[in-house]
């Protein structure tokens, strides 16, 4: 059995090829420090929250 991802089915990706990579934004400075924070999307408004027990929750 190889380990070549070419001959489990597996795509390859060039080595020179850069990886996209999402924004990554910390949940604390978002938050100012707080729990919560709005966060605007076109005309919409949405609430995101932290937990007490540390979990993300997004709202309407």
């Amino acid at each position: 059995m190889s380990d070549d991802p070419k001959d489990q089915g597996q795509a390859t990706r060039p080595s020179n090829t850069p990886v996209a990579q999402n924004p990554l934004y910390d949940a604390l400075h978002l938050t100012d420090g707080g729990n919560q924070a709005t966060i605007a999307l076109d005309d919409k408004h949405y609430t995101l929250r932290i937990t007490k027990s540390g979990k993300l929750i997004l709202t309407k």
